[in-house]
């Protein structure tokens, strides 16, 4: 019996189905059931393992969207290297290379509402503004500083290319200015590649990370007030964020660009915190020796 019913399912399969007119339609018809299926299963792992790839991606950034360590970095020797500095220490040199610098919070709060538009022309570059909880200055304070070094005309509103508006913290914006300590800024720049060793300021794509001791204390013989530091330590770190890389002295006794690794040392020329330095009777941007 078993061996007839086997023939007779046989015959059923292989005979024309009367709505398709062409013989052996069920197995044809279960062989594209079975390639569908398939399909669907390859189709959802696919979509598990981006799943997955996305939710990495995520985890790699911290509740402030800053990119936290072991993040992907960017290539070696981009102009977006962090500027070495030296200690303010006896020594007058910075620490070994990877020796942990006392860290904050590794939180921040941020400027509210949204202020003037800064320079007379030009695009309107959008940015935020950002300090580590429990430091001072605070953020009302340091948002001061930030709005009037970028209002003024020798900084980068002088060419005429660029204005700044700071924007709310949830407000879309091209960069964001964060002060910190300086192991958190040891933290965020070496996630993205840079080692500051603690002592120094990075710009990452979208963050101004400006080092909270560099902020307060300079760098020795620097040859000008903190004011001008600060103003130096902002503008540099805001050059990068527009596209310039790192310059020369162009010759002794001249002032340093502002591109110029001045905390490293101004091999000859004199401090100088501004892009425009002339401005506003000489609007041309102040270069010197491009360094490849």
């Amino acid at each position: 019996m078993r061996d007839e019913r086997e023939l007779f399912e046989q015959r059923d399969a292989d005979v024309a189905d009367p709505a398709d007119g062409e013989p052996g339609f069920r197995s044809r018809r279960l062989a594209a059931v079975q390639a569908r299926r398939r399909r669907t299963r390859y189709l959802a792992a696919g979509l598990v393992g981006l799943v997955v790839v996305l939710v990495g991606i995520d985890l790699f950034r911290g509740p402030d969207g800053l990119i936290l360590p072991d993040a992907a970095t960017p290539a070696a020797g981009s102009p977006d290297a962090a500027e070495p500095s030296v200690s303010p220490g006896a020594s007058g040199q910075p620490p070994a290379q990877g020796t942990p610098a006392p860290a904050g919070s590794g939180t921040f709060g941020y400027a509210t509402g949204a202020g003037k538009v800064l320079g007379g022309a030009g695009t309107v570059r959008k940015f935020r503004v950002a300090v580590e909880k429990g430091v001072e200055p605070g953020v009302t304070a340091f948002t001061a500083d930030v709005e009037r070094i970028l209002a003024d005309p020798r900084g980068w509103t002088g060419g005429g290319k660029h204005r700044f508006q700071r924007v709310a913290e949830k407000t879309a914006a091209e960069f964001t200015v964060f002060l910190a300590t300086a192991g958190t800024t040891q933290k965020l720049c070496a996630a993205g590649g840079l080692h500051t060793e603690g002592f120094t300021s990075c710009r990452l794509p979208g963050q101004l990370i400006v080092n909270l001791d560099r902020w307060q204390q300079a760098v020795p013989g620097y040859g000008a007030p903190l004011p001008d530091y600060q103003a130096f330590a902002l503008n540099h770190e805001l050059g990068h964020q527009l596209g310039y890389g790192h310059e020369a002295c162009p010759e002794p006794g001249k002032l340093a660009p502002v591109m110029q690794q001045q905390s490293q040392g101004l091999k000859n020329c004199t401090a100088n915190a501004w892009p425009y330095p002339a401005a506003p009777q000489d609007t041309a941007l102040y270069r010197g020796p491009v360094i490849p």
